[in-house]
């Protein structure tokens, strides 16, 4: 059974140098100072806008939406198999082994709470400081070791091998760490620390949440145990993440949730209690009725990205990237935050923070007078935005950062990310903006409202 799409009966025939079509990429918002302007989306590292592709699709289906596993009427006989073949899909996308389970998830924070629940006893996790809070803190309920940032790729991995080598005992373990920084954008040495994970007998899960939009993924290559990564992230923002590695934890754990869809068979014991049988393939951790359209927006968007090809995706970000620093370099105001240096490989985030301006007053600027969307605040990290600004509680600045701890206002950075749908004159407006606002100052005044630096009417 299939559902015949726009994406299934047409081509891609997409100038590369030309942006992917997303959905919104028209949408004009209004200036404080007058007029409208076409809107600027420059957030993609906290949810990328959906390809165009991928929406047709889920429209052409919609239509067609049935139960998943649960029916014997047509609808649900299609779904079910639009649902199994997404799975496909996406394990043929991430380069999965074959005896890997991929279990669609609710996104990248739900995976890696899914795998912590899933960790044997007296598992030991190893985790930097520099994580993702979704990386950083699932582990809770697990002997944690926390890393230091490092400074160089090498430093990472010589100080994991370190970690590793001293852990007592000498059990489980398991290596938590991103593929490519959610803050700098720079790319990781993840085959390398899959390499000395496995080499001192522990097993790694790659936080693939920013690599995966912007290069391809390859759980062989990598020789990761486990990736997890969010759909929303990856241009199909419809509820659905991925957690895709090695069954055998996943197996011997009990269900994330408990109930239909996870269970093979409920009997009632002669003392009235209840005995259940769970199933062990991927469904044991997907309770409840899976959402479908979530999992098939997956697998159309990596079939858009496979099909677009990510040599030429790449290709033009690394242009966007070089664009947007080379204009940052020429502002002596602005820092660009940095763990690796310059020279390091990098996706299309950048963070960055400008002398005499509170970042939170500079987003703000950027959206009400440039019609510009980018992220302020601390990204969900922290440690490691703490650690590559330091903290000064004293100086707070005219407008709050809502991420900040108390005291810590003025702790905040600016971030700007880009990919696929990104077209050319957003990076350009943005640096142009960048340069005006720090020669001549905001044109408008701005009050804090709610923990958020707003246009004051």
């Amino acid at each position: 059974m299939s559902v015949s799409t726009v994406a299934a009966d047409q081509a891609v025939h997409c100038d590369i140098s030309e942006p992917l079509p997303v959905l919104g990429r028209d949408v004009t918002v209004p200036l404080v100072t007058g007029g409208e302007v076409t809107y600027a989306a420059l957030d993609y590292a906290a949810s990328a806008p959906a390809l165009q592709r991928v929406w047709d699709d889920v429209a052409a289906y919609a239509p067609y939406y049935g139960s998943v596993h649960r029916g014997a009427g047509y609808l649900s006989q299609l779904s079910t198999d639009l649902f199994e073949n997404a799975r496909r899909t996406v394990t043929e996308f991430l380069d999965c082994r074959a005896d890997d389970q991929l279990i669609f998830t609710r996104s990248t924070t739900d995976s890696l709470n899914l795998l912590a629940a899933a960790l044997p006893d007296g598992c030991q996790v190893f985790v930097f400081e520099t994580e993702h809070h979704a990386s950083l803190l699932p582990w809770q309920h697990a002997q944690v070791t926390y890393l230091d940032a490092p400074r160089t790729p090498q430093q990472a991995v010589a100080t994991l091998r370190e970690a590793l080598a001293a852990r007592d005992p000498q059990g489980p373990a398991l290596v938590c760490v991103t593929g490519a920084s959610n803050v700098t954008g720079e790319l990781w040495p993840v085959r390398e620390l899959a390499d000395a994970a496995h080499a001192h007998g522990a097993r790694i899960v790659l936080d693939a949440a920013q690599l995966a939009p912007h290069h391809p993924v390859s759980v062989r290559d990598l020789d990761v145990d486990w990736v997890a990564f969010s759909g929303h992230k990856l241009y199909a923002p419809f509820g659905s993440g991925v957690l895709a590695g090695r069954a055998d934890w996943l197996r011997a754990a009990d269900p994330y949730l408990a109930g239909g869809g996870a269970s093979r068979k409920v009997t009632r014991r002669a003392d009235g209690g209840v005995d259940v049988e769970w199933h062990d393939s991927a469904a044991r951790h997907e309770a409840g009725s899976p959402n479908v359209i979530g999992a098939y927006s997956i697998a159309a968007a990596c079939k858009a990205l496979t099909e677009a090809g990510f040599e030429s995706l790449v290709a033009r970000e690394r242009y966007l990237i070089d664009t947007v620093r080379a204009g940052l370099a020429e502002v002596p105001e602005v820092r660009v935050l940095s763990l690796f240096g310059d020279d390091a490989p990098r996706v299309g985030v950048i963070s960055f923070v400008v002398d005499g301006w509170n970042s939170s007053h500079f987003a703000a600027a950027l959206s009400a007078e440039y019609g510009i969307g980018v992220r302020d605040g601390l990204f969900c990290a922290h440690p490691l935005v703490r650690t590559l600004l330091g903290s000064d509680p004293r100086s707070q600045g005219e407008c709050g950062a809502p991420e900040a701890a108390p005291g810590e206002k003025s702790l905040n950075a600016i971030r700007v990310s880009f990919g696929a749908g990104t077209p050319e004159e957003h990076v350009e407006r943005f640096v142009g903006a960048v340069k005006e606002l720090v020669r001549d100052g905001a044109r408008w005044e701005y009050r804090t409202e709610d923990g958020r630096c707003v246009p004051a009417v």
